[in-house]
């Protein structure tokens, strides 16, 4: 079937994606200062991934802070930032993908910009999905753990040379508000800037490529989408095979085969497209809808 006729309404996940995004980054006064916030918020970390060098960031970013701490277990703050991604995971997989992330709500507006073609899928588009897990291990966790300097301590790798939220959220606003950093901007704030700058085109043409190659923290969490504790579920009985579900799914997911696969955001565009209403979410062992 076209997808042009099975176009849904998603504008109420991008309702609550939205006020998550605000309320993570509800320090107004850095946007106007540009200072960052620094109050004791900064030490927890919130859900998605959210810059903590954000202005308006409230909390603090789990790759970015366990990046800062991986290489110091002795530390009561690495358990607490490891136990936290665990938690999450456990208990929603990636579902924080599909709601909680601002950035994967500035990938689905910009896919929502008319493109000529856009691109569902191409050659080595499932090896390239494997891209993630590489970075997570590299920048995540091997660099900042045995790359260090005099003082033992690692760097944000990923936040350093890679991360295009980072970019956007955190580094563009602090050198517009802050003279003192434009005089400093050099190579890697180029480089930084040409990456976002890929992904932003990127986005545009393909759904949510940040997401489906780079990002490490969908990365950690897709590994819990088959046990967590918040699920999806077809039922056999009502299913009809008519393919819709797979033909909506910008993830190039098929429920009625996984619907708890590593790559489902859990956005909920192919249960509401579900014609006989078989597909269910919720947590074990409660009534799903």
């Amino acid at each position: 079937m076209d997808n042009k006729k099975m176009k849904i309404n998603e504008w109420p996940r991008h309702g609550i994606q939205a006020l998550w995004a605000a309320l993570t980054n509800s320090h107004i006064s850095g946007f106007i200062t540009g200072k960052i916030y620094t109050g004791k918020l900064k030490n927890v970390c919130v859900p998605g991934l959210n810059c903590y060098s954000c202005p308006g960031a409230r909390g603090a970013c789990p790759i970015g802070s366990l990046q800062a701490v991986i290489g110091s277990w002795n530390f009561k703050m690495a358990y607490y930032v490891a136990g936290f991604l665990i938690f999450v995971g456990a208990l929603l997989g990636r579902l924080v993908c599909g709601f909680l992330c601002p950035f994967g709500l500035i990938q689905d507006l910009l896919n929502k910009i008319p493109f000529p073609k856009k691109i569902r899928t191409f050659r080595g588009d499932k090896l390239l999905r494997k891209l993630k897990y590489v970075i997570f291990l590299v920048f995540v966790i091997i660099l900042p753990m045995f790359v260090v300097d005099i003082m033992g301590q690692g760097a944000p790798y990923f936040c350093k040379l890679i991360c295009p939220a980072g970019t956007l959220e955190g580094g563009i606003p602090l050198v517009l508000l802050n003279k003192s950093m434009r005089s400093a901007v050099g190579w890697l704030y180029i480089w930084k800037n040409t990456i976002l700058v890929i992904t932003i085109i990127l986005s545009i043409m393909i759904y949510r490529p940040f997401c489906k190659y780079i990002c490490p923290l969908g990365a950690f969490y897709s590994v819990f989408n088959k046990v967590s504790v918040f699920r999806y579920r077809v039922d056999k009985e009502k299913c009809v095979h008519c393919g819709k579900c797979r033909n909506i799914c910008q993830m190039e997911v098929d429920p009625t085969e996984n619907p708890n696969s590593t790559e489902c955001i859990r956005c909920g565009r192919c249960k509401k497209i579900c014609p006989t209403q078989a597909i269910r979410c919720g947590f074990a062992g409660k009534n799903q809808t």
